[in-house]
């Protein structure tokens, strides 16, 4: 009888008396709590609340967005040209393929050099490191648009071709071309007030070359390089140091603008310009390639109002966007501080509550910055064509930019906080 009760029934449950014994009716341990992974609730709850609340409202939600936005596209703009204007004013020393350079002291831009002795250019050949030194010419000359007659200032660029001191695009091809007296190759970004001569080359017979003016001569244009306008000069034309000096006829042969020394392969270009600042007199300065980019680029940044004015501009556009975005999330606050008031008297801190703000403020910046690249981006190309500037949408240049809107964003909603921090529940109801 007692091997009959001990057997349980088949058929029973695990936990059913019969099989587990009298202890087996106690409540069984619950399982333990499954712990959120680490930041969700950090993120995820003030993220979907804010979402809920911007959305609730979908035309002040896209208010807001339009705001961010509009102050997206004003800042990428600004600081697009802000970009073009030192990429083009530098495209010119940037082609050159020397370590060091000398140029007059007082030089404060290259479209406008002091001039310094030819002879310098010499005299650094002392130095046995310093394999070649290359005469370079910079001048404003007037040219005459070979279809309706009109004038207009080019960037005159003469040096010897065959040194490879400037290595312009179209240029190698047209190296024994530019031998022949009063020739010239044209800038093929040039702006189009000077004329279709890109289009007016590549008619012309095999052999064959553009008659143009420049300043009071007739040259032969013989092919199209590339280098693009600048803030400095809306076009430009590179020929021999000869012909640079038979149009440019005012200009003393014993001066040069800026001198490109060359090394020997495995010189220390450091050392060679201690040496050559030893050697040379003051009248001259000695520069590496990137000291003499940036000196360019220093002058149009602190020397002219270009660079303070899109900074400037920048600026503008990040405050109109955070007055914006401040607007409409002081009275998204202002509309639900019942709501934040409520969740305060329920146990919600005030750092929880700041995390919905803040949270707001991605979402605005998220959803406004993404239209803006795009809008930006479609601009740069339109306005590119036009101005024949750089302008290009660039990794760099978008992630500053959204780190901007969101911190305009970020500061917008830290204001719009004051009157949710002194916000008493008790006071509410």
């Amino acid at each position: 009888m007692n091997e009959i009760l001990r057997t349980p029934p088949v058929g029973l449950l695990p936990w059913a008396p019969e099989r587990a014994g009298p202890d087996s009716m106690a409540s069984p341990a619950p399982p333990p709590p499954r712990r959120p992974l680490p930041g969700i609730g950090f993120l995820w709850l003030p993220l979907r609340l804010a979402w809920r609340q911007l959305r609730a409202e979908k035309s002040r939600l896209a208010s807001a967005i339009a705001g961010v936005m509009f102050a997206c596209v004003l800042v990428f703009m600004q600081l697009g040209f802000r970009a073009a204007l030192f990429d083009s004013a530098t495209a010119l020393l940037a082609n050159m393929k020397a370590e060091l350079f000398l140029i007059h002291p007082l030089t404060t831009a290259s479209f406008r050099p002091e001039p310094i002795p030819r002879v310098r250019a010499y005299q650094t050949l002392a130095d046995p490191e310093v394999a070649q030194a290359v005469p370079i010419y910079l001048a404003q000359a007037t040219f005459r648009n070979p279809v309706d007659g009109s004038r207009r200032a080019v960037q005159m660029i003469g040096f010897d071709p065959e040194s490879g001191a400037i290595q312009f695009d179209g240029l190698a091809p047209l190296v024994d071309a530019l031998k022949r007296p009063d020739t010239v190759a044209f800038d093929g970004l040039s702006r189009p007030e000077f004329g279709p001569i890109g289009d007016l080359v590549a008619a012309l017979p095999a052999g064959s070359a553009l008659r143009v003016q420049i300043g009071n001569r007739n040259v032969d244009v013989v092919g199209m390089v590339t280098i693009g306008p600048s803030f400095g000069a809306d076009g430009n034309a590179v020929s021999n140091e000869v012909n640079f000096r038979r149009i440019v006829s005012e200009r003393r042969p014993t001066n040069t603008d800026l001198v490109a020394l060359r090394l020997a392969p495995g010189a220390d270009p450091a050392a060679v310009q201690a040496r050559l600042r030893r050697l040379l007199p003051p009248d001259v300065n000695v520069l590496t390639h990137a000291e003499l980019v940036a000196h360019e680029r220093n002058y149009w940044e602190t020397a002219t109002p270009i660079g303070f004015i899109f900074a400037f501009g920048s600026l503008m556009g990040l405050i109109v966007g955070m007055v914006i975005v401040y607007q409409i999330l002081f009275s998204d606050i202002a509309n639900h501080l019942r709501e934040y008031a409520t969740l305060k008297a329920i146990g919600y801190s005030n750092f929880f509550l700041a995390r919905v703000v803040m949270s707001a403020a991605l979402i605005l910046a998220g959803f406004g910055f993404l239209p803006g690249a795009v809008v930006s981006a479609v601009m740069y190309d339109s306005i590119g064509a036009a101005t024949f500037l750089p302008l290009g949408m660039t990794m760099d240049r978008g992630i500053a930019v959204f780190i901007m809107i969101f911190t305009m964003c970020g500061l917008a909603g830290l204001l719009a906080m004051r009157k949710l921090r002194a916000a008493n529940p008790a006071d509410m109801f």
